[in-house]
């Protein structure tokens, strides 16, 4: 295909994608109670089941009842006119990618299949579907952890007792926004390093000559995605650096395969 006749099919996959975010967000803009009441104010609440979860472990590791929250000071308000409604249409785009997500990867695997080997597509069977599992459990770790205990220490912060927390609407969603889908994001390690690795731009011999490095990066990330102490991003931190060590393990196997298996022409269906 020539250059423009690749943008043409490019185009209309992206058009299928946006369409189906749209639709899909289209259904969370009707749900809103449902989307605000319980899911996006959910880490808001003393009874979200994290907070119930750091409280079990400190008691049981004998540490102070700091850990166990009674409330969490703080309230969220809208300052703006258009502030909810504002927040309420870019609320229901982020769910609508995240619920369009593997329509999204379909999408986007239909355009880059032809280009790949009739043997490369035989090893990237389940693409859609790792690709989906590990976005969405990227999802479930930013909601669950990163959020609450960005909330938790942000909502409790006081430099004075003359201040009192009352957060912007949009400030708040965009937290709960930013920190759900960059743990998704994040979470797509792994397919990106076998892609990566496919192509030859790194090997595991790489990776692993990197990882001190990389856990510096880590490091640094957790404190960018998570408050600044030290216990939350050890605990952000974790499952980043186990990604990266299965992410070693995927480019070794992906490149003992590329130095196996003879390349053979796609054929045409």
């Amino acid at each position: 295909m020539p250059f423009l006749a690749h943008l043409e099919e490019l185009r209309w996959h992206l058009i299928r994608s946006i369409l189906a975010i749209i639709i899909a967000g289209g259904v969370a803009f009707i749900a809103k109670d449902f989307i605000f009441d319980y899911l996006l104010f959910g880490p808001k609440k003393q009874d979200f089941i994290t907070y119930k979860w750091l409280c079990s472990a400190a008691q049981a590791l004998g540490f102070d009842e700091g850990f166990c929250l009674d409330e969490l000071p703080f309230r969220v308000q809208s300052r703006t006119v258009a502030g909810q409604f504002s927040a309420h249409i870019w609320t229901s785009i982020t769910a609508g990618f995240i619920i369009a997500f593997p329509y999204v990867i379909y999408q986007l695997w239909l355009f880059i299949s032809p280009g790949l080997l009739k043997n490369e597509r035989q090893q990237a069977r389940g693409f859609i579907f790792m690709s989906s599992l590990l976005f969405f459990l990227g999802i479930l770790f930013g909601y669950y952890v990163i959020t609450p205990l960005s909330l938790r220490f942000l909502g409790t912060y006081s430099v004075s007792a003359e201040i009192f927390n009352d957060f912007d609407l949009g400030s708040y969603t965009a937290l709960v926004r930013a920190s759900v889908l960059s743990a998704g994001f994040i979470f797509e390690l792994p397919i990106l390093v076998y892609f990566l690795t496919k192509i030859g731009l790194i090997t595991p011999e790489l990776m692993r000559k990197y990882r001190k490095i990389s856990l510096v990066l880590v490091l640094t990330l957790s404190a960018i995605i998570t408050p600044p102490d030290i216990a939350s991003q050890i605990i952000v931190a974790i499952p980043i650096m186990i990604l990266y060590e299965v992410s070693i393990f995927i480019s070794k196997t992906v490149y003992k395969r590329s130095q196996q298996t003879p390349k053979t022409p796609a054929t045409k269906s």
